[in-house]
């Protein structure tokens, strides 16, 4: 289905706001056409960071070249709905409102069909065709190829050619393409972002919350999942405790476990947690034993194949 109301997301992270009016002028930086993520992070300390969960602010984030849909707008603002994040909210994708100047249209737009470049480096940096430096993007952007040139990949981007070093990306021959690989990958795309702050709505390599992070190392393996953390332990497999391998992902609730899932983490192995625990904390591997997680733990679920079978 395409319509006139797909966009691009034409900056290289973009927040996705509660409403059109949720962004306080601490979050300027992060709503601007030139977008400036690390100065807005910088000035977040933690009570302006919690309050981005306390006082429901923000929902998600898009990355650089994503698709969204324009369901409805406000004045500057965009209603839209993330067809790539699965949500209850909406069943077209998770809504959420976003600035219109982080947004481009495009009706030529075949990411779903031909050669596609997914950053696989923490970030990389975009260039132009005359080497001139554009933006830095996130993890797992994903960007349609034009042509591979050995050490350089030349991609399409939502204004134009842009250049990816080869070392920072693999080529898919398309999106449904990109292999399945098996639990411990999943823990190793993990791994590389130990110390990394927790953001709340966080989806990039700038900050995850608990189930960006659990999203994103099951996406860069192959695997779509929902968005949220409550969601997210309604499918898959379901695991029993016992039965846990590296990758699983775990599930914690209020009330020694029985009340409300609030938090997840992928099981690292050996009894540890590999998870981004709440703000003001960084991506960690935990002993499970003798937490308040231990207590909480609910439910563990599947969502990787033994690609070895």
């Amino acid at each position: 289905m395409k319509s006139n109301n797909f966009w691009l997301v034409n900056v290289p992270v973009a927040t996705l706001w509660t409403s059109y009016d949720s962004a306080r002028e601490i979050d300027k930086e992060a709503v601007s056409v030139t977008l400036k993520l690390e100065e807005w992070l910088k000035k977040l300390t933690y009570e302006p960071r919690l309050q981005l969960c306390d006082d429901n602010l923000v929902q998600s984030q898009v990355l650089f070249g994503q698709e969204v849909l324009i369901i409805d707008e406000r004045d500057d603002w965009a209603h839209v709905v993330i067809p790539d994040q699965p949500s209850g909210k909406d069943n077209r994708g998770y809504p959420g409102w976003l600035p219109k100047a982080q947004l481009i249209p495009q009706s030529d737009w075949y990411i779903k069909k031909g050669q596609v470049a997914v950053v696989t480096s923490k970030k990389a940096l975009l260039y132009s065709e005359k080497n001139e430096k554009l933006m830095e993007l996130s993890y797992q952007t994903m960007l349609p190829v034009v042509e591979d040139i050995v050490d350089r990949i030349r991609v399409k981007t939502p204004t134009g050619i842009g250049i990816l070093r080869a070392e920072d990306v693999e080529i898919h021959s398309a999106e449904k393409d990109i292999p399945q690989k098996n639990g411990d990958a999943i823990v190793a795309a993990g791994e590389q972002f130990l110390g990394l702050p927790y953001l709340w709505g966080g989806m990039s390599s700038y900050g995850y919350d608990c189930s960006g992070f659990s999203y994103n190392m099951c996406r860069a393996n192959g695997y779509i999942i929902p968005r949220d953390a409550h969601e997210q332990a309604k499918a898959g497999k379901n695991i029993e405790i016992k039965d846990m391998l590296p990758g699983d992902l775990l599930f914690f609730a209020y009330e020694e476990g029985k009340g409300q899932i609030h938090h997840v983490g992928i099981y690292y192995g050996d009894g540890k947690l590999l998870h981004s625990p709440n703000t003001g904390k960084n991506i960690e591997i935990i002993l499970l034993e003798g937490t308040i997680y231990e207590k909480e733990l609910c439910a563990a679920r599947r969502y990787w194949m033994n690609t070895e079978e």
